[in-house]
């Protein structure tokens, strides 16, 4: 009995530490999840209904610093995507440097049946989120579709960019191609309609993502060939990277690499020549209508004819034509030989 009792006697502390263990660790998971919850971004909003043409105010706190956001009213939970929500009535704002911020949203009607919500997403950077319920008064309410189960897996088989650069792209207008990717499904359920996120990125900046919906159904086990476009802003060039993804998962990453718009610079290089040599004519223009103008000399006057007056009977010369009048020479006395008034005849030899 002894040698029982004493053998039990230690076991005992053995279970108390064991029933503390667990109690501190079930105490602990809540903590450490509400913490792990209190580290994402929050929103909220001034009120939890209005109607359309009015406004609500959305504030924020726990966002990347400097961070730009987009601010939108979505049907179905958004559960369509960006497809389901009022995006021209959106709004972005620029998150402050302590991570909160503030920002007036006009209320208007989505395109899809409420349960709504205002869904606040980054713009660039790495990718954050937030929905705030909402509900917009006297818009229609219908049930949510059916979720789906997930069990599609879509995969990139092969992809290629198609298309060229035209003469208006040479002149600086938006470049375009088309991504044409070959997707597989490689789950177990039908992908219906799939959202697909094209992101175009260039150099050390992120890629600025847009949705397009590929009408269509891929089966399980089957491939498609699927068509989406792709479009930079006007003038750019350099070297691309356009990106394709599916839900959070990268599909595809496809290089491009477009010429410069060397059209854009002739043109300028021509407005140069053509304002230079306009703005030299013009002061050329000025600096003659403004410059002194020199007394020219005066024609000499042109030679009197000779007259038959009293110079003329008594015999002056008339100036030479490469004299003028004053440096002319004076007519010296004239030369008279007079005839032999006897006839000289001639003596004959002989005779003195």
């Amino acid at each position: 009995m002894n040698a029982r009792r004493y053998a039990a006697t230690p076991a005992r502390p053995s279970a108390v530490v064991t029933v503390l263990a667990l109690v501190l660790l079930t105490l602990g998971a809540p903590l450490t999840g509400g913490a792990a919850a209190a580290d994402g971004p929050t929103a909220k909003v001034s009120k939890a209904e209005a109607g359309t043409g009015g406004t609500v105010t959305v504030s924020g706190a726990r966002w990347r610093p400097r961070a730009l956001l987009t601010l939108l009213i979505c049907g179905q939970n958004m559960i369509g995507g960006t497809n389901s929500c009022a995006n021209g009535d959106g709004r972005a704002v620029t998150v402050g440097a302590d991570g909160t911020f503030t920002k007036k949203l006009p209320v208007a009607e989505p395109p899809k049946p409420c349960p709504c919500v205002i869904h606040i997403a980054t713009v660039t950077g790495e990718a954050a989120a937030a929905d705030v319920a909402f509900k917009v008064a006297g818009h229609p309410v219908a049930p949510l579709p059916k979720e789906r189960t997930g069990g599609e897996r879509l995969s990139v088989l092969s992809a290629r960019l198609d298309g060229s650069s035209g003469l208006l792209t040479w002149f600086g207008a938006p470049p375009r191609r088309q991504l044409v990717v070959t997707v597989g499904n490689l789950g177990s359920t039908p992908a219906r309609d799939p959202v697909f996120d094209v992101g175009t990125s260039h150099g050390v900046f992120a890629p600025s993502w847009e949705e397009q919906r590929w009408r269509g159904t891929l089966q399980p086990g089957k491939k498609e060939q699927v068509k989406l476009d792709v479009e930079l802003s006007a003038g750019a060039h350099g070297d691309y990277l356009v990106s394709l993804r599916y839900g959070q998962k990268l599909l595809v990453e496809q290089p491009w690499a477009v010429g410069r718009p060397w059209g854009v610079t002739l043109f300028w290089v021509l407005l140069c020549v053509v304002v230079s040599a306009s703005v030299f004519r013009i002061g050329m223009a000025v600096v003659d209508k403004l410059r002194p103008r020199t007394a020219r000399a005066a024609p000499p006057p042109p030679s009197a004819p000779p007259s038959s007056g009293p110079g003329a009977a008594s015999g002056a010369r008339p100036a030479l034509p490469w004299f003028t009048p004053d440096t002319a020479p004076e007519p010296g006395p004239r030369l008279q030989i007079s005839a032999p008034s006897e006839e000289i005849r001639p003596t004959p030899k002989g005779t003195t």
